[in-house]
């Protein structure tokens, strides 16, 4: 069934499966109850009643709304008077009833609701074919304090390319928004399908805010699923739990669905790069290592095939054939991934083209088993004992194999036979991602500071893409004020103007190794006042680089997630040089420590002298790997002992005469 473009929306009644209200049964709906003006006198928008129906059919999915809610702010007259609603390939949408209750009248707005038929292109320039439409609604004459009467249905019919989504059911129903008070809550999930669909409940809890047990089930064709609530207000506290939400997938296991997208890629896979690109392979023939073989097939698909996501055929999975990827120079995430494995099998490398889901990468080890769980494609390859993950939409990485950006996720699973929902490998960083020797020296009370970083991974990517796209008076003023915090400046300066702080700055690169991925840059600045003085008059110099507390560890509190412990590999070499004399028992100057936990090392080496203090402060996470809440207050308490000095150095100047003297005796 195509839908034709006048055709994409209409005023009909409500669908006989939705069992929709008449005015009268409606208006019995539209009363001020006790609950009403006690939340509307906290200030809570108030819906007197949502019905949510979803009904999935063998060809179709219809989505049903229908509501009534109170006009109290401008924000919310504003929003409902023009909206949005796109629409999908093969989409429609049916208004049945749009209507206000105004002192006890019910007035028709149908007649004052316009609809306007747009190109919904607001992604093209990046590659986005998209044949959706958008529908901007508008609707005359709303007041404040008016109820809004909306009811409408979109339904989706699945083209023939579209068969995953006409074989499968997924959707995900997470709880209504903390924001709204509904009077009456009624949400109805209606398989109208041949295969049975499954359902899992999550992060429910009772009266008492106690986690429930998952609820699993399923349905038969003919069969729903229904929650209905009175006078409700989700009790979920956003900022500690997550939304509660129920799963609902066509009945299937990882094993069985593995078994049927692997046909769909099989012939794609197998094909040879010899028979459609042997200019190609004559370049891969005259490379000398395996390595660079590697890297350039790599970075030949990540640049020189443009990525065209085309998101009505994302919703089918039969891969674009990798001749046509190679002619054309063009393709999905799918028939970029796939071309990149043939390239890779034709030098006898293994790679496998898996499914990933960036978005929803925490879910998926909750979320039943589905294929509709997946939005993306990559790469893994499999090389020298070693398991590498590659986007082959990525732009502008570099450098051998091992040497290239990490991705960050969790799950994933192989387009193979026989395969289930796997866990990557947690990471461990070969080399530091940061590597920075800091050098402060002051003589006759002026300071000089130099900054010598080396960046590799992911940070090389990205920092030759911040200088590319960055001036350069941003880029000292980004350098120099990290410095006015790591030098305690920000305590004894505030509203000084960097530039007046850190002279005659400058920064380079000198260094640009795409093969070995390390970028090395170089800061050099001159300080008039090189000291930090505080509130007594005493000096000090220090550095403190508070990238390494990890304060998102520190301040974690969530009652149900775990721990995304994925961080950068770093050491710091940090100098401090003076002409004064410094006092070398202080506390924290002499202070080291040696942290060996499960996720991380971290270790603080000092060197003092007369003049001058020296830390090497190294921190080696394991990275990519989820903390499970029962573990994660030890983790947490080992961070807070990095934060507690360990992640620099300080000295004091012992001031010359006998008030130093004593204060170096009393203290």
């Amino acid at each position: 069934m195509e839908i034709e473009n006048k055709e994409l929306y209409r005023f009909v009644a409500a669908p006989e499966w939705a069992q929709s209200l008449t005015d009268e049964e409606m208006i019995k709906l539209l009363v001020n109850s006790d609950f009403a003006r006690e939340v509307t006198e906290e200030g809570r928008d108030y819906c007197y009643f949502l019905h949510k129906y979803i009904k999935v059919d063998n060809d179709r999915t219809s989505e049903y709304a229908f509501m009534a809610y109170t006009l109290t702010q401008p924000e919310n007259l504003e929003r409902a008077s023009m909206y949005d609603m796109v629409l999908e390939e093969n989409e429609f949408y049916e208004v049945n009833r749009i209507a206000v209750y105004r002192n006890g009248q019910l007035i028709d707005k149908t007649s004052d609701t316009t609809v306007k038929v747009l190109d919904n292109e607001s992604e093209s320039n990046r590659g986005v074919i998209s044949s959706s439409k958008k529908l901007n609604l508008s609707i005359k004459d709303l007041h404040l304090g008016d109820i809004l009467i909306l009811e409408d249905i979109k339904v989706k019919v699945f083209t023939e390319k579209e068969f995953l989504r006409r074989d499968f059911v997924k959707h995900i129903l997470i709880s209504p928004d903390v924001y709204w008070a509904y009077g009456k809550y009624h949400y109805k999930f209606i398989n109208d399908r041949d295969k049975p669909v499954a359902y899992k409940k999550f992060f429910y809890r009772d009266a008492q805010g106690k986690l429930l047990p998952e609820v699993k089930g399923h349905l038969d064709k003919g069969q729903s699923f229904e929650i209905l609530e009175y006078d409700f207000i989700n009790p979920v506290d956003p900022n500690r739990e997550i939304f509660p939400f129920i799963d609902f997938a066509t009945e299937a296991n990882w094993y069985d669905l593995s078994n049927y997208i692997y046909p769909l890629y099989k012939e794609a896979f197998e094909a040879k790069l010899e028979d459609f690109a042997p200019d190609f392979t004559q370049k891969l023939d005259a490379m000398n290592s395996l390595d660079e073989k590697i890297e350039y097939v790599i970075e030949y698909v990540q640049n020189n095939i443009y990525y065209l996501y085309n998101a009505d055929e994302m919703n089918g999975h039969k891969p674009q054939e990798p001749h046509l990827t190679y002619q054309n120079k063009q393709g999905d995430c799918k028939a970029k991934s796939v071309l990149m494995k043939v390239m890779l099998a034709y030098l006898g490398v293994e790679a496998d083209v898996v499914l990933v889901n960036y978005n929803s990468d925490f879910y998926l080890k909750y979320y039943l088993p589905s294929l509709l769980s997946f939005n993306h494609v990559i790469v893994k390859i499999k090389y020298n004992g070693e398991e590498y993950f590659v986007d082959a939409t990525d732009r502008n990485r570099f450098g051998r194999l091992e040497k290239r950006a990490v991705l960050s996720f969790c799950h994933y699973m192989e387009i193979a036979p026989d395969n289930i929902l796997k866990i990557r490998k947690p990471t461990h960083f070969p080399d530091y991602c940061i590597d920075e020797k800091v050098r402060v020296e002051v003589k006759e009370n002026k300071g000089t500071i130099v900054l010598e970083t080396t960046y590799r991974f992911n940070r090389a990517d990205g920092i030759r893409s911040y200088f590319k796209s960055t001036s350069k008076k941003e880029i000292l003023d980004s350098w120099s004020n990290a410095l006015y915090y790591n030098l305690n400046y920000c305590n004894d300066r505030k509203g000084k103007d960097l530039r007046d702080i850190f002279k005659d700055a400058k920064i380079e690169i000198t260094k640009d190794d795409k093969v070995e991925n390390e970028v090395v840059t170089r800061y050099e600045a001159r300080l008039d006042e090189p000291y930090f003085t505080d509130q007594q008059g005493k000096r000090f110099l220090m550095y403190f680089d508070g990238s390494v507390v990890k304060n998102n560890v520190r301040e974690f509190q969530h009652s149900d997630s775990s721990f995304w412990h994925s961080f950068d590999s770093e050491r710091y070499d940090i100098e401090l040089l003076t002409d004064e004399n410094i006092d070398t028992k202080e506390k924290y100057t002499v202070q080291e420590c040696d942290i060996n936990n499960l996720y991380f090392k971290h270790k603080t080496e000092k060197f003092i002298t007369k003049h001058s203090g020296k830390v090497v402060v190294e921190y080696d996470p394991l990275t990519n790997i989820e903390v499970p809440l029962d573990q994660f207050e030890a983790l947490r308490e080992d961070y807070h002992i990095v934060a507690d000095s360990n992640y620099g150095i300080g000295i004091d100047i012992v001031e010359k005469g006998i008030g130093g003297w004593l204060k170096r005796i009393f203290k």
